[in-house]
C-alpha cells in the first residue's frame, strides 16, 4: 500500500500534475479483482483489502486539490503522503474508545492506578521547573501532571502511529469525516510550519500528538515554545507539551483557584432530575439546599456548579464546575475529565473517589443502548437516532420517560430500565 500511495501521490519525469492525477483517478476507478471462490477465504480477504486500499488511494488523490486550495504547498502534501497508508486498525479502535464504552469505574481503575500515582509524584518532582513554568499560565500544576500521565504515561508512550495515515484513514472511513478532514488539514499545516518532520509526526490512532496528546487543530491554536528553542515541539520537549496544554485549558475557561469539582453527599429528598448540566448555580446555593462534601465539610467555592451522577443514584455524587467543563474541552469524555481530576487529587495528596461504585451492575452493550433508544423513540421520547451511543439527548429522553412513570429521573441506563421500557 505504501508503494501504491507513493505512485499515486508523486508524479515522475515530465508528467504534469494534471495528467498524473487523471491517470491516478482512472486507475482508482478500475473495478476490483473478481471475487474468489467462497472456499478461498484468505484470498477473498486479500482481495477485499486491496479494493479498500484502492478506494483509499482514490480518496487521497481527490483530497489533494482541496488541501492545495486551502494553502498547503504541493511539496508539503506530497512529502506528507509519500508513505501514507490505510490503517484498518484505526477504524476498529475508533469503534471501541475505552472512555466511551467502558464503565466509568473500570476506566478510573486503569487511569488512576497506584502505580500511576506513585510514578506521577516522582515525575512531577523531576520536571518541577517545567511544570511550574506551565502552571504559571493559571492552571493547577497537578492537573497538568495528571494529563501528562493519562495521555502518555509521563512521556513514555506518545504513540507511534503516523498521524497523516491515521487521520486520512478516519476521514476516508466517513464516520467522522468532517472532523477528520479538518484535523488532517491542521496536521498538514503543522508540517508546513516546519516544527516537525513528516517522519516524526506520530501519535495516537485518533491523530493526537505529543506527550500531552493535542489534536492538530489544538496544536495550531495553543502550542507554545516554552523552552525557547524556536520550535513548538510537543514530542520531545516536556516544557512545550505541558505549557501547550496549560494554554489550551486557560483559554478554555480554566478558573485559577477553583477546584475542578468535589465529591458530595445529597440531602434526603433530592430530586435527581436537578443533577443536570443545565442546572448551574454557586456552590453556596447548593450548600443552602443541604449538599455537603463527602466528609461533611462545607463546599468549596464554585461559581456555577452542577450536580453530576456519573453512575446514577446508586453511585458517587460529584459537584463540578467551570474547570471540569474546561477539561471536557480537552477531551469530550466525562470519564476522561473525571480521571484527570481524581488523579490530580491523588498526586497532590488528596483522596480518590470515596463512595462505592455499582460494580455489580452490568453496563448496557452498544446493541442494548440501541434497543433502549428505539424503545424510547417508540414511546414518544425523542432520543435521536438509535446508534448505540448514549449521549445527552438519550439521557434527557430517558429522564423524561422515568418522570412519566414515577421513577427517580437520574438518566442512568440499566438492564432493568430497558426491560421495563420493552414491557407492554
Amino acid at each position: 500500500m505504501t508503494r501504491r500511495i507513493a505512485r499515486l501521490l508523486r508524479p515522475t519525469g515530465s508528467r504534469t500534475w494534471a495528467l498524473w492525477l487523471a491517470a491516478a483517478l482512472a486507475g482508482c476507478a478500475a473495478p476490483p479483482p473478481a471475487a474468489p471462490p467462497p472456499a478461498a477465504a484468505s484470498a477473498a480477504s486479500a482481495a477485499g483489502a486491496a479494493a479498500v486500499e484502492q478506494r483509499f488511494a482514490q480518496w487521497v488523490a481527490a483530497f489533494r486539490p482541496s488541501a492545495l486550495a486551502a494553502g498547503i504547498a504541493p511539496a508539503t502534501f506530497d512529502a506528507a503522503f509519500a508513505q501514507a497508508e490505510y490503517l484498518p486498525q484505526v477504524v476498529a479502535l475508533d469503534r471501541a474508545q475505552p472512555e466511551f464504552v467502558r464503565p466509568v469505574w473500570a476506566y478510573l481503575d486503569a487511569a488512576v492506578s497506584a502505580r500511576r500515582v506513585a510514578q506521577g509524584r516522582a515525575e512531577w518532582d523531576a520536571a518541577r521547573t517545567q511544570v511550574e513554568a506551565a502552571a504559571a499560565l493559571g492552571v493547577a500544576p497537578e492537573i497538568l501532571v495528571a494529563i501528562w500521565g493519562i495521555e502518555s504515561d509521563y512521556g513514555r508512550h506518545n504513540g507511534s502511529i503516523p498521524t497523516i495515515s491515521a487521520l486520512a484513514t478516519l476521514a476516508f472511513d466517513g464516520r467522522r469525516e468532517a472532523w477528520a478532514r479538518a484535523e488532517l488539514m491542521a496536521a498538514l499545516r503543522i508540517l508546513q510550519d516546519g516544527d516537525v518532520a513528516p517522519a516524526r509526526m506520530v501519535g495516537s490512532w485518533a491523530g493526537a500528538i505529543g506527550q500531552t496528546q493535542l489534536l492538530p487543530s489544538s496544536w495550531l491554536a495553543y502550542a507554545v515554545d516554552a523552552d525557547g528553542d524556536g520550535r513548538r515541539d510537543v514530542w520531545d520537549s516536556t516544557a512545550d507539551a505541558l505549557a501547550s496544554s496549560a494554554n489550551l485549558l486557560a483559554r478554555a475557561g480554566w478558573r485559577t483557584g477553583e477546584p475542578w469539582g468535589v465529591e458530595v453527599q445529597l440531602p434526603g429528598g433530592f430530586d435527581p432530575a436537578r443533577a443536570d448540566e443545565s442546572v448551574r448555580q454557586p456552590s453556596a446555593q447548593w450548600q443552602a439546599e443541604g449538599l455537603r462534601t463527602i466528609g461533611g465539610a462545607p463546599l468549596p467555592p464554585l461559581a456555577d456548579a452542577t450536580v453530576w451522577l456519573p453512575a446514577g443514584m446508586h453511585g458517587p455524587v460529584l459537584l463540578v464546575g467551570a474547570n471540569f467543563r474546561a477539561l471536557l474541552r480537552y477531551n469530550a469524555s466525562t470519564s476522561y475529565a473525571l480521571a484527570v481530576g481524581v488523579l490530580a487529587q491523588r498526586l497532590a495528596g488528596g483522596p480518590g473517589v470515596v463512595a462505592p461504585w455499582p460494580r455489580a451492575q452490568a453496563p448496557l452493550s452498544r446493541s442494548q443502548v440501541e434497543a433502549l433508544q428505539a424503545a424510547l423513540n417508540a414511546q414518544g421520547f425523542d432520543s435521536g437516532a438509535a446508534d448505540g451511543s448514549f449521549g445527552p439527548r438519550t439521557r434527557q429522553a430517558l429522564r423524561r420517560w422515568q418522570q412519566s412513570v414515577g421513577l427517580p429521573a437520574d438518566g442512568w441506563p440499566t438492564l432493568e430500565l430497558l426491560e421495563q421500557l420493552r414491557s407492554p
